[in-house]
């Protein structure tokens, strides 16, 4: 993983940059993670540097989310939408968590608050419930303070970071 820059932001965005990151060491299989905006817009991710590679080297041979958290945002923005819509039709109440197993990995997608969402993308041999388990508890610590005020904060700061390796 790729540590994230933390200079300049404000103690509430370091303390989500260390959940994020503390939840990609501590936890085996988890290839990349991203905290999506309600409309659907990176604010978070494990791999902020891949982000720019993964989009020139799209033409060359995609690489999914393997090679990008923003794709991963993408995905993850895509299955949160259809998973509500779902449960609207369905009457069903609000969607808490998807969980999608696949040949050769998992993603793993959790509400966290104001429709924001955590996107997780594990390997084939994770533990599926230990990487629920430590997401619901990065969504417990980070659900209060991921306030509107913050979500521009890191929007911004991955936007500043974009424009600073795209130089």
């Amino acid at each position: 993983m790729t540590a994230p820059s933390t200079f300049g932001l404000s103690s509430e965005a370091r303390n989500l940059h260390w959940l994020l990151t503390n939840l990609v060491e501590e936890v085996p299989g988890i290839r990349s993670v991203a905290v999506v905006s309600s409309d659907g817009l990176l604010l978070l991710s494990s791999d902020p540097g891949r982000n720019n590679e993964a989009r020139q080297s799209r033409g060359d041979k995609p690489t999914g989310p393997r090679g990008s958290s923003a794709d991963l945002a993408t995905i993850v923005s895509g299955i949160g939408s259809l998973t509500i819509g779902a449960a609207k039709l369905m009457q069903f109440g609000g969607v808490k968590h998807t969980m999608i197993a696949m040949a050769e990995g998992s993603l793993f997608v959790m509400s966290i608050s104001d429709g924001s969402l955590l996107g997780v993308h594990g390997s084939a041999d994770c533990d599926m419930s230990v990487v629920a388990y430590h997401m619901a508890l990065f969504v417990g610590r980070a659900g209060h303070v991921l306030t509107p005020e913050l979500r521009s904060e890191l929007r911004k700061s991955l936007e500043s970071e974009s424009a600073g390796s795209a130089r």
